[in-house]
């Protein structure tokens, strides 16, 4: 090639690039690419944090309406069974309750402190349900301290939230919620 020849096709090259440049028929799209992955992470964990809002809010509330059954109770002590099947009828918005809820009830010495553990039991569906971790019904006058932990699937299970909460092996989502209660009189 010669020397005019490599000049002409340099500014042949420099023209297409310059007029290329003014161009603005792909702005829109660019911008569209750019900022529309950002919104869906915003709405996708909207969503998210909506459900687990939603679903921790009733676990909270089905367990308090069952402790204030417990409490006010004067009957036969109930049993674990019992006690989580009434939690899950009142729960209403949890999926699959009655196969990931665990509940743990335990005596408190109010005039002796000794913490309770602060890890909660939640049920790992990847390996064997576990026994109940501690149960004790309680006699009249004592101080009870009950909670309940579920594991959840999230709704979008590897996208931002989900991946940042307190997950098991399964990549469920464990909630709990704690309540404390004295024994009525019999």
């Amino acid at each position: 090639m010669t020397g005019s020849a490599r000049r002409y096709s340099l500014t042949r090259i420099r023209s297409a690039l310059r007029l290329f440049r003014k161009r603005e028929d792909g702005n829109a799209t660019v911008e569209f690419a750019i900022v529309i992955p950002a919104f869906l992470f915003l709405l996708m964990n909207t969503v998210e944090l909506g459900m687990i809002t939603i679903q921790q809010s009733m676990l909270e509330r089905a367990l308090d309406q069952t402790v204030r059954g417990l409490r006010l109770s004067t009957g036969v002590p109930k049993q674990h069974n019992e006690i989580r099947d009434e939690v899950c009828s009142r729960s209403g918005f949890i999926r699959n309750c009655g196969t990931s809820l665990r509940l743990e009830m335990v005596q408190v010495d109010p005039y002796a402190w000794s913490a309770v553990d602060p890890d909660p039991d939640c049920i790992n569906r990847v390996e064997d349900v576990q026994p109940v971790r501690s149960f004790v019904t309680g006699a009249s006058n004592e101080l009870m301290f009950i909670r309940a932990c579920m594991a959840i699937k999230p709704v979008f299970p590897h996208w931002g939230l989900a991946d940042d909460m307190d997950n098991d092996l399964d990549g469920r989502i464990r909630l709990y919620a704690t309540s404390a209660f004295v024994q009525e009189p019999r």
